[in-house]
This record gives structure tokens, C-alpha cells and sequence, in this order.
């Protein structure tokens, strides 16, 4: 029990984060390639590019980038450089990535429902690693984890709330089907982190 407890209590090394943020961006920004497929929307800043891609047309990597600068300064002032760095990275990556896959992935026929629940399941599993490795994907992700760590308030609950007041909001952009599909995909995600990650348990 001793020897687990120092594993669990040993901080990652520069090459492990970098792995974990590679490997997490690139979970996630496939995932949105699933989840824009499906003409749905999920919750967060993600969800936010999402509802202005639909709108405008305009690039969702050019997009996700551009909402995020705002929340750096929160990043800075309350989480430290390190942690804004890795966040500033992740939010680069994906923007990056969810572009990029376009050029090498094509779906002839992908069901919207299967899309959109698999995709905020796949965006959750990537959250986890990203805040196991202190890092984030900006915005909420910034804030739930600050008020986790400050106040003790579970990342999952706040990430869940305004995931779901983003979704609602989508109501007149996307249909009912997708949209109680989306809704089902914000619950899946949100669940994910809040069973896979609590204040106190892990140290990075």
C-alpha cells in the first residue's frame, strides 16, 4: 500500500504532460469532427465556437482559439504559468487539430445520435487526462477548476450546469432531436468528470 501511494503521489515529468496534452487534443478534436458531423452542440467554450460555426460559418478552430483569450488572465492570476501554459497548449492544439482532421477524415453515413453521445464521451476522457496533467481546455475549464480547488466544488457539477444552460441556448439553431441528443452528450461528459475527478485526490 506504501509503494502505491508513492506512485500515485510522484509528479509527472515535462514528457509525460506533453504526451498526455497531445494525446488528449487529439481525442478531443476528433471528437468534435463526431459532434459537427452530427449538426450538434456540447457544453463549455467548446460549445460556445460550436454556436458561432453554425451562425456565421466561420472557422470552429479560429473560433475556439479566439473566445478562450479572455479567460487567460484568470488562468495567470489564480492557477499559475504552468498551468495556463499547458492550457494555452491544449487550446492551440485543438484548434489546430479539429481543423486539420477535416483534410483526412470523411463520413459518408454517421447516425447524429451515436455521433454526439460518443463525442462528448470521447471530450470527457480527454478533460480527465488534461486535468490530471493540470491542465485545461480554457474558459469553464478554467473557472470549475479553480473553484475545485479553492472551495472544494466539484469540477463536474459547475462544468454541468453551464454546459446545459450553453445547450438550451442552441434551441434555435439546431433541431429538438439534436438538441435533447446534445443535452444527453453535456450529462454524459459532465458525469465523466465528476466521477473520475475530485477535489483532493490526485496529486500532478
Amino acid at each position: 500500500m506504501q509503494n502505491a501511494a508513492a506512485v500515485e503521489a510522484m509528479p509527472h515529468s515535462w514528457l509525460e504532460d506533453m504526451l498526455a496534452i497531445l494525446i488528449s487534443t487529439l481525442m478531443i478534436s476528433f471528437a468534435v469532427i463526431l459532434i459537427r458531423q452530427a449538426g450538434a452542440l456540447t457544453g463549455g467554450t467548446v460549445g460556445l465556437a460550436f454556436l458561432i460555426h453554425y451562425l456565421s460559418g466561420w472557422s470552429f478552430g479560429v473560433l475556439f482559439f479566439l473566445i478562450n483569450l479572455p479567460f487567460y488572465y484568470l488562468a495567470i492570476r489564480r492557477m499559475g504559468w504552468r498551468f495556463t501554459l499547458k492550457t494555452f497548449t491544449a487550446i492551440s492544439l485543438v484548434s489546430v487539430f479539429s481543423d486539420m482532421h477535416q483534410q483526412f477524415i470523411h463520413f459518408e453515413q454517421l447516425n447524429p445520435v451515436y455521433a454526439t453521445l460518443f463525442g462528448s464521451l470521447l471530450i470527457g476522457l480527454g478533460l480527465i487526462v488534461l486535468f490530471r496533467h493540470r491542465g485545461s481546455l480554457g474558459g469553464v475549464n478554467i473557472l470549475a477548476l479553480y473553484l475545485q480547488e479553492r472551495y472544494g466544488i466539484r469540477a463536474g457539477k459547475l462544468q454541468m450546469a453551464v454546459d446545459l444552460s450553453i445547450v438550451i441556448a442552441s434551441l434555435f439553431v439546431v433541431s429538438l432531436p439534436i438538441l435533447l441528443a446534445s443535452i444527453g452528450g453535456a450529462i454524459v461528459l459532465n458525469l465523466i468528470i465528476a466521477m473520475n475527478f475530485r477535489p483532493g485526490r490526485y496529486i500532478a
